[in-house]
């Protein structure tokens, strides 16, 4: 649902701050999606418009569609700049961020390589997430982010967004993707158009792994595949398959983790799509 920018809103300008009431004084602003941690917000501004959120100006397309996203852990407030065309001062919008309660999920019994990695493979972490970071790092003008994205795959919801993960007694970094428990094998589809910028057959901790670009660095990333459909520079459509499900790297059993990120800021897939259909059977191929 689109929602104009007002509830909860300052807006400051150049003579002082003004009521939440003056967010009108912004003609054309639109924004889509909630001031959450996690959230990815889709705006629209006039055309010609220049937008900066939290001191980094976006991309904005031709018809004036940008994108941000709120990290796991966005404390707010969070400041969405506007120049708009023939103004000479900017628009200035201050929000606070709503704060979000995860979950803890404990897992004990594990290999203890799988919770410390061994000073070996220290190096081959390294380069993976070197890799990974540079995938994150791209700023294009495709315009995936605008779609409406879907499912990369359907089945029971297995791990959440920003759940504290403690392994062997031992907390470990939140998890920033959604899991979805589902057969080795499984159809895995692009959840919107992009580019594929990484397309790896064996990391250490995700096994083989795939991830796409949406456009104004907005990027998705599956893992823990057995089998990838695509290259890496291949320009993909919403809905087409690109990969079978698996349970490679450090997976504890066969389940699709899809990540989205902007840029370097964590945000929660589960909330680009819909609510997961209820009687999901996902489609394995041999």
């Amino acid at each position: 649902m689109m929602i104009r920018a007002v509830a909860g809103l300052l807006l400051w300008v150049a003579t002082g701050i003004a009521t939440a009431a003056a967010v009108d004084a912004v003609p054309g602003l639109v924004l889509d999606g909630k001031w959450q941690q996690g959230a990815v917000l889709i705006g629209q501004a006039p055309v010609g418009a220049r937008v900066w959120f939290d001191g980094r100006e976006l991309r904005v397309t031709d018809a004036g569609r940008f994108v941000f996203g709120l990290h796991r852990d966005a404390s707010g407030p969070a400041e969405l700049k506007l120049q708009l065309p023939g103004r000479a001062e900017p628009y200035v919008i201050r929000h606070a961020v709503e704060t979000r309660e995860y979950k803890i999920q404990r897992i004990d019994g594990l290999p203890q390589k799988m919770v410390t990695p061994p000073a070996e493979v220290l190096e081959r972490i390294r380069a993976d997430q070197a890799l990974v970071r540079k995938a994150r790092d791209h700023d294009s003008a495709l315009e995936g982010f605008a779609e409406p994205f879907e499912w990369p795959c359907t089945g029971r919801i297995s791990g959440v967004f920003g759940s504290q993960r403690i392994l062997n007694g031992e907390p470990r970094q939140p998890h920033y993707g959604v899991d979805v428990a589902v057969p080795v094998g499984t159809e895995v589809r692009a959840p919107a158009g992009g580019v594929v910028t990484l397309a790896h057959p064996d990391m250490y901790y995700t096994g083989a792994t795939l991830m796409i670009d949406h456009g104004h660095g907005l990027s998705s990333a599956f893992l823990h595949l057995s089998k990838l459909l695509v290259e890496e520079g291949q320009v993909v459509e919403r809905g087409q398959p690109i990969a079978l499900s698996g349970m490679s790297g450090r997976a504890t059993g066969p389940h699709l983790d899809w990540r989205v990120n902007w840029f370097d800021a964590r945000v929660d897939a589960q909330l680009l799509v819909p609510p997961m259909p209820a009687q999901a059977s996902p489609s394995t191929t041999p």
